[in-house]
């Protein structure tokens, strides 16, 4: 019955969209059907999942590398279903989404910037990277204002707002401003800089393509968003570039961008290791699955998950965008039929369904389109169209740049001192004794002074819901010889702390690896 009602709107809606541009290309109004602005908003939440799904089992499989076409990528039937019972936390993008879904749907769209913090702050499902940092800075008494800022999270460049600030362009359908001001309320609760960027393109993006059926005017425009002198939009560009010049040839794109774009200095994940889950490498294979899809539902996916690295997420956003922009029922069968099992079934750790997503974005779209000037039409929509304004620039670890990696594997009391030659750096560790249990209450309590200085005492949780990635960072020291002492105030002999590495910054050298 379902497949017959979506063939029905597809066939009954012969003018479904109509629009007066402005001499830029953007339209300055679009009168929509509401049945068709439902069936987009559809395809963008089905678009993501979709996308996550078929690159689940190689996310972070191929890191520095492509997935070459003689690698098979499986899509069985009841893949989705497989994953919803047995590795729901694939869908961490999409939950994470949905959290801030929830917070519009129950506070409204001046919902605050704590509101949105409080939320995902205390949500009962795990985080990585920039989101479990900002958790933490949440969790300790920091203002959402400043979670995600670098000097207080060294994985503000990390692409987490990036997987998920979806919510932002679907629920602003045509309106790139309103998105952007979505994406600068949350985002930067857990990141700043290319890692905030990352988010406000595919935002942008989404938004776009409620609007345009043209790819290219999509991505080229959304990438107004971004600050002309940021590293973020340099690699953009030169994605489209390789594109103009190779249209046929997505892999020499790749590699142009994982020469000049793919070094990172701030996660200490991946710094100085092929691992990368920085934001401005992983958008641009968002950009490759859509420039070289060519609006081929399947070719998009495919391309985005085989540039390899955060290869779920990145093709989650690509197939949402194009979702967005093909509409529910124009997504191919063989790839929407998976959904259908699922999509009455709350994601983990949320109890939003796809159907109800489906639901509450074009409620709050609606209001968006309202409240941004446009109206009801009977039966249809008409959108005030926004064109995109560059957003503030913003830049982190400025002038640092990663020199030394030194590997320790030590207990904490063994490792002694840390001397080194340089202006910064982050003191990785470990528990010892095992995953902590929710319930487990210990929180190592470890005194940190630099050069005999005044010390302070970083809070270690052992639950991993409330942990802190990193045991100490600090990026703001004078140049020269420095020396870390730390020691252990309430020491566990059944989880005693180990240090496991430590990363040294100095300058940035002139040349910058495109910085």
């Amino acid at each position: 019955m379902k497949r017959i009602l979506l063939l029905a709107v597809a066939i009954l809606a012969v003018f479904p969209v109509s629009c007066r541009r402005s001499a830029e290309g953007l339209p300055e109004e679009v009168r929509m059907d509401k049945q068709t602005l439902q069936d987009r908003i559809m395809g963008a939440w089905a678009g993501q999942t979709i996308g996550c799904t078929y690159g689940g089992p190689t996310e972070f499989q191929y890191n520095g590398t492509m997935i070459n076409d003689h690698i098979p990528i499986e899509y069985p039937e009841h893949r989705i279903l497989w994953y919803f019972d047995n590795a729901p936390g694939l869908y961490d993008d999409v939950y994470m989404d949905l959290t801030f879904v929830d917070v519009f749907d129950k506070q409204g769209l001046d919902a605050s910037q704590e509101a949105f913090a409080e939320a995902f702050s205390h949500a009962g499902y795990p985080l990585w990277h920039a989101n479990q940092q900002a958790r933490y800075n949440l969790q300790q008494g920091m203002s959402p204002a400043v979670s995600g800022y670098w000097k207080n999270n060294p994985h503000a460049d990390d692409l987490d707002f990036q997987i998920e600030s979806d919510f932002a362009g679907i629920m602003s359908p045509g309106m790139v401003r309103s998105a952007v001001g979505f994406a600068d309320r949350i985002g930067h609760i857990m990141n700043y800089g290319d890692g905030w960027y990352g988010g406000v393109y595919v935002a942008a993006m989404y938004a776009l393509a409620f609007v345009s059926d043209d790819v290219e005017f999509v991505v080229r425009e959304a990438l107004k968003t971004i600050p002309a002198q940021s590293r973020f939009r340099r690699c953009m560009e030169a994605v489209i570039r390789s594109w103009r010049l190779y249209p046929d040839n997505w892999e020499l794109a790749w590699a142009r961008a994982m020469k000049e774009f793919s070094f990172d200095i701030g996660c200490p994940y991946g710094v100085l290791k092929p691992f990368n889950i920085d934001a401005v490498i992983n958008s641009a294979y968002i950009l490759i699955g859509l420039l070289y899809g060519g609006k081929d539902f399947g070719k998009t996916i495919d391309i985005s998950t085989r540039c390899g690295y955060d290869s779920d997420c990145n093709p989650a956003s690509a197939a949402g965008i194009l979702g967005a922009m093909l509409g529910y029922s124009a997504i191919p069968e063989y790839w929407k039929s998976r959904l259908y099992e699922v999509e009455d079934r709350p994601f983990a750790y949320t109890d939003i369904s796809l159907r109800k997503a489906y639901r509450l974005s074009y409620e709050q779209a609606l209001a968006v389109i309202l409240r941004e000037g446009g109206r009801e039409e009977g039966d249809a929509v008409v959108i005030r169209c926004q064109g995109p304004e560059e957003v503030r620039f913003e830049e982190c670890f400025d002038g640092l740049w990663p020199v030394a990696r030194v590997a320790l594997e030590k207990a904490m009391e063994e490792a002694g001192d840390l001397s080194f030659e340089g202006k910064g750096i982050v003191v990785k560790y470990s528990f010892g004794g095992g995953t902590a249990a929710s319930e487990d209450a210990y929180v190592a309590q470890v005194e940190v002074s630099v050069d005999g200085g005044t010390p302070e005492v970083v809070r270690l949780p052992l639950e991993r819901n409330a942990r802190r990635q990193e045991l100490y960072y600090r990026y703001d020291l004078p140049k020269g010889s420095h020396t870390v002492s730390m020691r252990c105030l309430n020491p566990d002999p059944v989880h005693p702390l180990r240090l496991t590495d430590y990363i040294v910054y100095g300058d940035r050298p002139e040349d910058g690896k495109n910085w």
